[in-house]
């Protein structure tokens, strides 16, 4: 289940206020920054810092490459903009 683009703008890591790349195939909202990954259940993202899951290196790598290659959509005021890691 994809999100909503509205909320995708307006969605921000509640732990460093910054942009968050968004998996939707896989079902969670990243923080490359910190290595942290918010699960999205039934299409309503968990934005709680204690819910947050810790992204081991390799994993972390993966997402990194996949944001790099314009795939994944990035939140913030910018809007989903398909850009990934450049934003």
């Amino acid at each position: 289940m994809t999100l909503d683009p509205l909320l995708l703008e307006v969605l921000a890591c509640p732990e460093d206020k910054g942009p968050l790349w968004y998996f939707a195939a896989e079902g969670f909202l990243y923080n490359p920054r910190l290595r942290r990954a918010y699960q999205v259940r039934d299409g309503i993202p968990v934005m709680l810092v204690d819910e947050a899951r810790d992204v081991d290196r390799a994993e972390h790598e993966r997402l990194v490459a996949r944001a790099e290659a314009g795939d994944v959509p990035t939140t913030g005021p910018a809007g989903p903009d398909g850009g990934g890691a450049g934003r």
